[in-house]
């Protein structure tokens, strides 16, 4: 039994680091993390043991790619936390057979000062964006080092990219976050089309992308009808709800959302998977989320909010990530113009969706192409563990 140490610094990175621990510890291994940025949630909902305590920062992870973002992580003390974290990792190097890092070059930075072996998921980092991938110094110089043992990419095009670059392997196995939704897929209880929801999951921003939302529902006419499920994080309990929906006009009546002469929407918390399975669009404003829904041949729909995270730029940025199938209206992020160009927007990728064999073939082989096959975290953790005495 090895001794392994998680390093990953954002939301999304916590999952996948989250989900590739239960495999490693499946396999006899004793896993623990060390979250560079947030609490973890992740890590602790899967029992995950984390490596000290953890701390909750606005921005949601580290170099964020705004100006405005790097000065509130200034303010915030993130800087400062991150060298605390990078303190307790070389404290503690010695009680771990090997670093697991999940994310970008700064988990990257950390686990190669910790002279250890060392296996890499480069989950951030993607050729999609923009052809051929351009890593940020010193991340190319520290992966071609002897203490980093694999390097495994989020899609074949960039294990291809990067191990002509790097004149080593460079592996795809597949991405653990969509094992849970593509696999146990659930039936649609209901006839005819259905949208999901995606506000995100951090608050206080999915307060303000889910006011977005509903805005955006009330441009989109009942007929013909369109079922509309809103995914939502338990955290937001029905008096928040209740209160949020109220000031933009909407009423939560028996786990619906309400408001005359628009579209009910059915309120599903804890049935993420579920509204990402049986939805034929989804709408969103969240990361991992939309990736998740690409990779199960959905067209995206993506609303741009004020952020911090889920920002225009973000948008854009994950649109050249996941291909032509993630869709995103023109105007200013938030405008009755913008809403009212997404509303039309919706109903003709509904339509095309329905009537179009070509355009559902394209999201088959684009999910394909930008996620991969489900059993990536089983492949991965079988491979890490190949690398251990």
């Amino acid at each position: 039994m090895a001794r392994i140490l998680l390093l990953s610094n954002g939301h999304g990175e916590d999952l996948s680091g989250a989900l590739l621990a239960q495999e490693l510890q499946q396999q006899g291994h004793s896993v623990q993390a060390l979250p560079l940025a947030g609490l973890g949630s992740a890590y602790r909902k899967a029992d995950v043991p984390l490596l000290g305590r953890s701390h909750e920062f606005s921005t949601g992870g580290i170099g964020y790619t705004s100006l405005q973002g790097r000065l509130t992580e200034l303010l915030q003390g993130q800087v400062l936390y991150l060298l605390r974290r990078l303190i307790r990792l070389l404290r503690h190097r010695q009680r771990f057979d090997l670093i697991l890092v999940v994310g970008d070059v700064i988990p990257v930075i950390a686990a190669w000062l910790s002279h250890r072996p060392v296996a890499t998921y480069l989950v951030a980092y993607s050729s999609h964006y923009e052809g051929q991938l351009r890593l940020p110094w010193p991340c190319a110089a520290l992966l071609k080092s002897k203490r980093f043992k694999a390097v495994y990419s989020r899609d074949q095009r960039t294990a291809e990219d990067l191990s002509h670059q790097l004149h080593r392997p460079v592996t795809f196995l597949g991405n653990p976050f969509m094992d849970s939704v593509l696999t146990g897929a659930a039936t649609a209880t209901a006839s005819g089309q259905r949208i999901g929801l995606l506000p995100g999951s951090r608050r206080p921003e999915l307060e303000q992308n889910l006011q977005l939302l509903l805005q955006l529902m009330e441009l989109l006419p009942t007929t013909p009808p369109c079922s509309v499920d809103l995914a939502l994080v338990p955290s937001l309990d029905d008096v928040s709800l209740q209160r949020l929906s109220n000031r933009v006009g909407w009423r939560l009546t028996n786990g619906e959302l309400h408001r005359d002469g628009s579209v009910s929407i059915n309120v599903r918390r804890g049935a993420f998977n579920a509204v990402l399975q049986n939805s034929d669009l989804m709408i969103g404003m969240a990361g991992t989320a939309i990736e998740q829904a690409v990779g199960l041949a959905k067209p995206v729909l993506q609303v741009p909010g004020q952020g911090p995270q889920f920002t225009a730029a973000f948008a854009e940025a994950q649109r050249r990530l996941l291909g032509p199938t993630v869709f995103c209206a023109p105007g200013e992020s938030g405008s009755r113009e913008a809403l009212k160009a997404s509303a039309e927007l919706a109903l003709a990728l509904l339509d095309r969706f329905r009537r179009d064999p070509g355009f559902q073939q394209q999201c088959r082989v684009e999910a394909k192409r930008r996620l991969g096959e489900a059993g990536g975290g089983p492949r991965m953790a079988a491979a890490i563990s190949a690398l251990l005495p």
